[in-house]
C-alpha cells in the first residue's frame, strides 16, 4: 500500500514509531507498506543470516533483517538483510526511542525476489543502493535459484555476476564464504 501524500523523514520516524504495525518504507517520500513475505522468501533470509551469524564476529558486525538504510532523507528502505559494522550502532545504542537509519555505506545489503516487488527491487531498490555507495548487493530469487551480486569497484561502478551454485565470499566481509545451493536447500 502506498500514501499518495508526500511525506517529511521527521514525519515517517514518528509514525514508525507510533506502534503503527506493519514494515513501512519511505520512497521518494512517499510511504509503503512493505509486503508479507512467502516461505521461500522468509526461508532464503533465514539460511542466509545463519550462515552470516556462525562466520561473522558480533564485536565487529551485526546482522539484521529490516533494518533501516537512508539514501537521502525521502528515501528509507528496510532491505531483507544487512550486515551493519558494530561501530554504526554507536549513534544509537543507549537511546531509548531512537529508531536506527544507516546512512553510511554497508559491506553487504541484500533483497530476495517476490513476486510483489521484484521488479521494484531491481528496478529502484539497487541502483538507490549503489547510490549509498554499499559495497556489496545481492538479490537472491528463490524460485530461479540464482543470486545475482553486484560488488562495487574501486572507480564507483558495479561488476555484476549472477551464481546458481558454488561459494561466493563477500568482498568486505574477509573470511566469510556462503555456499549458493544452501540458500535453496528448503
Amino acid at each position: 500500500m502506498a500514501v499518495a501524500q508526500l511525506m517529511s523523514e521527521a514525519a515517517y520516524l514518528g509514525f514508525v514509531q507510533s506502534g503503527v504495525e506493519g514494515s513501512w518504507e519511505l520512497h521518494d517520500g512517499r510511504l509503503v507498506e512493505k509486503p508479507g513475505m512467502s516461505w521461500d522468501h522468509l526461508d532464503a533470509i533465514t539460511e542466509l543470516i545463519a550462515h552470516l551469524h556462525q562466520q561473522l564476529d558480533r564485536a565487529d558486525y551485526r546482522v539484521f533483517t529490516e533494518s533501516r538504510v537512508r539514501r537521502s532523507a525521502a528515501t528509507i528502505f528496510l532491505p531483507d538483510v544487512a550486515v551493519v559494522p558494530t561501530r554504526y550502532g554507536d549513534a544509537f545504542r543507549g537511546r531509548p526511542g531512537a529508531l536506527a537509519v544507516f546512512s553510511e555505506p554497508l559491506p553487504l545489503v541484500v533483497e530476495v525476489w517476490s513476486v510483489s516487488t521484484g521488479d521494484y527491487d531491481v528496478d529502484t531498490k539497487i541502483p538507490v543502493y549503489m547510490q549509498r555507495g554499499d559495497l556489496e548487493i545481492w538479490r537472491i530469487h528463490p524460485y530461479e535459484q540464482t543470486l545475482t551480486r553486484w560488488v562495487r569497484q574501486p572507480d564507483g561502478s558495479y561488476e555484476e555476476t549472477v551464481h546458481h551454485d558454488g561459494t561466493i565470499a563477500p568482498v568486505a566481509l574477509l573470511g566469510v564464504s556462503i555456499e549458493v545451493g544452501r540458500l535453496f536447500a528448503g
